[in-house]
C-alpha cells in the first residue's frame, strides 16, 4: 500500500517509520511512504499556515489553502482511490478492527493538525473520516499518524517474520493477548509455567486461551462483554475465575 502524510514535521514521521520492523518493511518496499509539508504550498513570504480564529479565542487555526493544495498534490501522484483521515481527538476511537480495515486499502492519506485545529470546511470536504487514539490531546497529529502507520504496516504481508504473529496479538480476536515467557526457565522472579515446557500443543493452546480470557476479564471487562464466547471459552473463563478467586482468598501475594 501507499501512505501519504500531510504534516508540518515530516522528519518526525520519517524517524518513526524508519525504525524497527516498520523501517525494514519500508526498505524492502512492502509499502510506500511520502510526506507533504503544507508550508511548501504557501504563497506568502512568511510561508503562513495558520491564522486567528473567527469569533476570537486562544490559539491559531490551520488555514485551508496550503492544506488543500498539499492534499491535491498527494492525490495526483498515484491514480488509485485514496482514503483521507484526519487525526483528531474528536474522531472515532482507533481499534484493531479499524486498523484491519485501513490495512486493506490501496492508499491512505493522513492529515496531521497543529495549533487549535484545522478549518472545519476543509474537514467537511476533503476528509473521509476522523480518527482518535483515545480521550486525550496531543500537540499535533504526527504521533497519532505514526501509530496508525505502525499498526497498519505490521499487517501487510511480509512485515512480520511469522505469519501468525499479528493474528495472536491483543485485540485480534477481541481479547487481550496471553502472557509470554522465554529463557531462563527458572529465575528468582519466578518459573515458566510447566505447561509451556510440556510439548503438549493442545494443552498449551488451552492454557493460552484461558489466560487471554482471564486477563481480559480482569483488565478489560468492556471488551469481554462484546465477545461471543463459545462453550469452551465460557468453561475456560469460569475455570480461570475459580483459580483467581481461590488464589486471592489464600493470600494477596498469590492473587
Amino acid at each position: 500500500m501507499r501512505i501519504d502524510v500531510i504534516t508540518l514535521f515530516p522528519e518526525l514521521i520519517r524517524q518513526c517509520a524508519e525504525a524497527g520492523v516498520i523501517g525494514k518493511a519500508l526498505r524492502r518496499g512492502l509499502f510506500d511512504l511520502a510526506t507533504w509539508n503544507p508550508r511548501d504550498f504557501t504563497e506568502d513570504i512568511y510561508r503562513s499556515v495558520d491564522d486567528r480564529p473567527f469569533g476570537g479565542g486562544p490559539g491559531m487555526v490551520m488555514i485551508m489553502a496550503p492544506l488543500r493544495a498539499a492534499i491535491a498534490a498527494a492525490k495526483a501522484v498515484v491514480d488509485k482511490p485514496v482514503h483521507t483521515v484526519f487525526l483528531s481527538p474528536k474522531g472515532v476511537r482507533l481499534t484493531q478492527r479499524k486498523v484491519e480495515k485501513l490495512a486493506g486499502l490501496p492508499r491512505l492519506l493522513l492529515l496531521c493538525g497543529r495549533y487549535e485545529g484545522v478549518d472545519e470546511r476543509l474537514l467537511e470536504h476533503e476528509v473521509d473520516e476522523q480518527i482518535s487514539l483515545g480521550d486525550f490531546v496531543l500537540s499535533g497529529g504526527e504521533l497519532a499518524a505514526a501509530a496508525v502507520i505502525d499498526a497498519v504496516v505490521r499487517l501487510q504481508e511480509g512485515t512480520l517474520n511469522h505469519v501468525q504473529s499479528a493474528a495472536q496479538d491483543s485485540f485480534s480476536d477481541g481479547l487481550l493477548d496471553c502472557p509470554h515467557y522465554t529463557r531462563p526457565e527458572k529465575d528468582a522472579l519466578g518459573d515458566v509455567p510447566e505447561v509451556l515446557l510440556s510439548g503438549d500443543h493442545a494443552a498449551i493452546r488451552r492454557w493460552r486461551r484461558k489466560q487471554s480470557l482471564g486477563r481480559t476479564w480482569q483488565q478489560r471487562p468492556d471488551l469481554l462483554a462484546q465477545c461471543l464466547l463459545d462453550a469452551e471459552a465460557r468453561m475456560l473463563l469460569e475455570e480461570y475465575r475459580r483459580e483467581f478467586l481461590a488464589a486471592a482468598q489464600s493470600g494477596p501475594d498469590r492473587a
